[in-house]
């Protein structure tokens, strides 16, 4: 009878101090982690086809180009597995390399605005929007990430729950940087169909100011 007292007792110390918390907190950001792999992946599996595309049709700029298949190559080398999440140097490695992938991919999309014969390509169009939504859903993803962890964390750094975490080894996760919050809340502008960029106005020449002193009138 003791035990069962004591076993219900040790249930309501361990609710009260944040346990429960901690095992939902956690199984939710293993799920957003998750996510986050499944869009960048999706993101990476479509490089190919895009370049591949946009190679067969215009004559490109092959710098541009090398840039992407490169950082995608190297986001793609990063290994990446559940333990990333209580590694922050892991954790580091990838997202760097996402972001440099992310940078080459937005250049790509600003050169490619300089050939609207793409527009006519269907291949190229249906890449597009893939490329579209799966940015929109890399950014959805990002913020449950974020939102997840920082509940998590504060979980994990507040008294009483951090003795909690300190007992059951729950630490604060990685999280993704300051630097990145505006790529995070607004995902890359991909439009290949939009008209061209505005050509900058010719400015008027202008006749130059006079600096003849004006007659003066004869002395008396």
């Amino acid at each position: 009878m003791k035990r069962w007292i004591a076993l219900i007792v040790a249930v309501f110390a361990l609710s009260g101090c944040g346990y429960n918390d901690f095992q939902r907190l956690d199984e939710q950001t293993r799920a957003a982690w998750s996510e986050v792999l499944n869009q960048y992946q999706r993101r990476a599996d479509l490089v190919p086809n895009l370049v591949e595309t946009v190679k067969g049709e215009v004559k490109f700029e092959q710098d541009t180009l090398t840039q992407v298949i490169e950082a995608r190559s190297r986001a793609t080398a990063v290994q990446v597995t559940p333990e990333t999440l209580n590694d922050p140097q892991a954790f580091q490695r990838f997202q760097q390399a996402q972001g440099e992938l992310s940078s080459a991919l937005s250049r790509l999309m600003v050169v490619v605005e300089r050939y609207p014969e793409l527009k006519a390509n269907q291949a190229f169009r249906d890449l597009r929007v893939q490329l579209e939504g799966t940015e929109n859903r890399i950014t959805v993803a990002r913020n449950r990430y974020i939102q997840t962890v920082q509940e998590y964390n504060v979980l994990a750094r507040s008294f009483p729950t951090n003795l909690t975490a300190m007992v059951f080894d729950y630490e604060p996760k990685p999280n993704f940087t300051v630097q990145n919050e505006a790529q995070i809340s607004t995902p890359p502008r991909i439009d290949f169909g939009g008209g061209q960029a505005p050509a900058s106005p010719s400015a008027a020449p202008q006749a130059p100011a006079s600096t003849a002193p004006a007659p003066q009138a004869p002395a008396r």
